[in-house]
């Protein structure tokens, strides 16, 4: 049996360094360009967007099969993922990301358990292991008690 997989994308110049990503079977395209030279000025996806995206989306997916065949209950999770870029001879230069995740319980026992398959789901994602990232666990875990609604006003 053949365990390869392929993903692709088909890539659009739409003039000097902007362009439009758009993948067979998926609902939206995305357009893209250079990052903005100014920081309060309104900018498109660029490269170093997908590249977080990319890692971002694999860590979610490893933490949630994880966690899954754990049989953890999770409650709710947010990510927030940040590139480490270094300039080197003027060209900006991934090094590294970070991951800011946030995960609600509805177990204080679990807390321990929580961090370590963050970190363990950090050390297995594919994407920035293929690349050659670091990436740094900055966990939060929430406790959070199922919330009941009343039926009756």
């Amino acid at each position: 049996m053949n365990d390869s997989n392929e993903a692709r994308v088909t890539v659009i110049g739409a003039g000097g360094r902007n362009g439009i990503v758009h993948a067979e079977g998926v609902l939206s395209a995305i357009s893209f360009g250079p990052p903005s030279e100014r920081p309060d000025e309104p900018t498109c996806w660029t490269p170093e967007h997908f590249l977080i995206a990319a890692v971002a989306s694999c860590f979610i997916s490893t933490f949630s099969d994880v966690a899954e065949k754990s049989r953890l209950e999770i409650t709710s999770f947010i990510l927030d993922a940040e590139a480490v870029l270094e300039i080197n001879e003027g060209i900006r230069c991934p090094i590294g990301v970070n991951l800011r995740p946030i995960v609600s319980i509805s177990k204080e026992s679990n807390r321990n358990h929580v961090i370590q398959l963050l970190r363990q789901s950090a050390k297995q994602c594919s994407i920035a292991q293929s690349l050659r990232l670091s990436v740094v666990v900055f966990p939060v875990v929430e406790i959070r008690g199922k919330l009941s609604v009343s039926a009756t006003m």
